[in-house]
Parts: C-alpha cells; sequence; structure tokens
C-alpha cells in the first residue's frame, strides 16, 4: 500500500517551545497540558500490577506470559501506526471536525515543540486503555487479557516517551537518530508520509515512509 503525493500547502509551524491555549475554559485548558512524567507515574504501576496478576494470580507459566506479552507489544506498534495515519491524519470537512482534529492532533504540527503536549492526556489514554483492556478480554478471556494489555500498554508508553525524546533529547544512538529523523521529516518536509513515531517498521511494510528508510 503506497501513499500518493499530497497536495502541498503552507502550514503554520513554531519553532518555539510555546504552548497555544486550546480552550476558554481554564480548567479545561490547564488538564490539555501534560509533562512527560504523568503516563509513567500511571502506566508503570499498571503494567506493573498486570504483570504480577498474570504471572502470580492466573500462574501463567514464564514463556507463555512473555509470549503474550511481547505479542501485546506488537500489536501496539501496528496500531501506533493506524491511529496516527488514519485517525490523527483524517482531514475533516466540517467546522465541528476540524476544530476536534486541532485540538487531537493539529496544534501539535502547527506547534511541534511544544513540551507540554507531547505526550496523550490520561484523560484520552485512561478511557483508551479500559476500552482495549475490554476488547482484549473478549477476544483473549481473562487467563491472557492482561499479560496482552500489559505489554500493548508498554509499546503505549515508549511511544509517548520516545514522541517527546524525539522533539527534546539529543540523540546518540545510530538506530535512535534514525528514528528521530524520521519523525523530523513528517513535521518538516511531508506530514503524509512517516507515521510510524516509536520505529518506522510499518512505514516499511507499507511503503509510507520516505525514500530512504524504505529502502533499509
Amino acid at each position: 500500500m503506497s501513499v500518493e503525493a499530497p497536495v502541498k500547502k503552507k502550514l503554520f509551524v513554531s519553532h518555539k517551545d510555546e504552548s497555544p491555549r486550546l480552550f476558554r475554559s481554564n480548567f479545561a485548558d490547564f488538564f490539555s497540558r501534560i509533562p512527560f512524567w504523568v503516563p509513567i507515574l500511571i502506566y508503570v504501576p499498571a503494567i506493573t500490577f498486570f504483570s504480577y496478576r498474570s504471572l502470580a494470580t492466573l500462574e501463567l507459566p514464564f514463556l507463555v506470559f512473555a509470549g503474550v506479552f511481547a505479542a501485546g507489544l506488537f500489536f501496539w506498534s501496528f496500531m501506533e501506526y493506524m491511529l496516527h495515519r488514519f485517525v490523527f491524519h483524517y482531514h475533516p470537512k466540517s467546522k465541528v471536525g476540524q476544530r476536534i482534529h486541532f485540538i487531537a492532533h493539529g496544534v501539535h504540527h502547527d506547534y511541534p515543540n511544544d513540551s507540554m503536549r507531547l505526550v496523550m492526556p490520561p484523560s484520552i489514554s485512561i478511557p483508551l486503555g479500559i476500552l482495549f483492556y475490554g476488547l482484549f478480554y473478549l477476544v483473549f478471556g481473562p487467563q491472557y487479557c492482561g499479560a496482552f494489555w500489559a505489554g500493548f500498554a508498554l509499546g503505549y508508553l515508549i511511544y509517548d516517551e520516545m514522541h517527546y525524546a524525539t522533539h527534546h533529547a539529543n540523540w546518540k544512538v545510530g538506530v535512535f537518530q534514525r528514528i528521530k529523523k524520521n519523525h523530523m521529516k513528517h513535521h518538516y518536509q511531508d506530514p503524509e508520509r512517516g507515521f510510524g513515531v516509536s520505529s518506522f517498521l510499518w512505514d516499511i511494510v507499507f511503503r509510507s515512509g520516505f525514500r530512504e528508510e524504505v529502502k533499509k
């Protein structure tokens, strides 16, 4: 599956670490800004709990747990790509849809270095986490859903923290430099390519990455 060349248009992009107001309500606007460490405080205990529960309470053999956990982690990488490409980069026609899109993702492309809007707000991530747990429960049953969700949640946490790091960390390791380069091209060269954030695996699979990454 390939990506057609987008229609080029001039976009506003701020290069400063500044955080624009999104809501008239001070309460809503305050909670639209999330420091990078908040997901760590929420999801490390949750991942630990479901991992411990799977191993100790449900008595999953360690190798079974590790396999299911790894499958959840892998599934997150696919969902990361699909959500970024087909949800965050869906361009609605209505004014209400455009407003929702701007709040959800458009503001990040206008203010990519806003350090307070680089991780997902818990008001969104927690309901989504509960929803996915319910889906996994229906698919895998009570014995395996916790281990699968724990791997999935770890993938999400890696995505959030790597997204912050690609904008504000000075990468030294080669593979991470490639990931950062890929994401910076998504922002500053072509927002309709390079949808992977924590990896460019699915951009290679679906040939939606930048040419040099697709060839590798």
